[in-house]
């Protein structure tokens, strides 16, 4: 691989034990900008306890967070945020009886220089951000509760996109949906890797990984198997790498 100067994200010998048990043992994985790193591996393997060492749910016991090539602190969720950190976990953590700008803005309204929370620009801001993600997106006067799956994901990225994320955490976000809706998720994306965003998607579902990610880390027993380009692997040999816990075979 030729080099793609330096990573977005680089989690450096990461472990963490919890009661004695090593959740993750020294495990290393990087992301570029522009890049779906996808996140693999069996219920209890590591990965989402690797990765909330990135968002600031959890403190690593030993190693590094690199992020642009400098050395984070990151003790919080907080601190993730300095850092253009954002999560949407698969409970995507929205008001269901707020509207989409309510939900956008949840916790950072905007306000009037009356200090009034100003309802008619953060609609504006909301529907200019739609008209970047999800050009289809028209329910904006509605509570989210009446929003489809694929629709709810779009309020959780344009909230995460809209106040300055560079590094996205995605905890299956085509759980539970459609056709139809795991495509518009997809569309999405695509449109954050083309605005240079680096994403992490924690997946159980290979057919995902392969449509969506460009690279793949498979974790086992809280040690990293391996990272591998999806366009040079099998379905076949990522599965192996989750439960054979091997490298797939090289071809000549």
């Amino acid at each position: 691989m030729t080099d793609r100067g330096t990573p977005l994200v680089e989690l450096r010998d990461i472990s963490i034990a919890f009661g004695g048990i090593k959740a993750v043992d020294h495990v290393t994985v990087d992301l570029y900008p522009g890049e779906v790193v996808g996140l693999l591996g069996h219920n209890g393997a590591g990965k989402s306890t690797l990765i909330k060492c990135l968002s600031g749910a959890y403190q690593a016991d030993s190693g590094e967070v690199y992020i642009n090539g400098e050395r984070a602190v990151i003790e919080n969720p907080r601190d993730a945020r300095r850092y253009n950190i954002e999560t949407i976990y698969q409970t995507l953590a929205l008001a269901d009886n707020l509207d989409a700008a309510s939900n956008l803005f949840l916790g950072r309204e905007l306000v009037s220089p009356r200090g009034l929370v100003d309802d008619v620009r953060m609609e504006a801001e909301t529907r200019k951000i739609m008209a970047r993600l999800n050009p289809n997106f028209r329910k904006f006067n509605v509570p989210v509760s009446a929003l489809s799956g694929g629709q709810r994901q779009s309020v959780a990225i344009a909230r995460a996109v809209y106040f300055n994320a560079r590094i996205l955490i995605m905890d299956e976000p085509t759980a539970a949906l459609g056709p139809h809706e795991t495509q518009m998720v997809a569309e999405l994306i695509e449109e954050l890797k083309a605005q240079g965003l680096g994403i992490f998607l924690i997946e159980h579902d290979i057919h995902n990984v392969m449509k969506l990610c460009d690279r793949a880390s498979v974790m086992k027993n809280g040690q990293l198997v391996g990272t591998v380009n999806v366009n040079e692997v099998t379905d076949e040999d990522i599965l192996g790498m989750i439960i054979l816990g091997k490298q797939p075979e090289k071809t000549a």
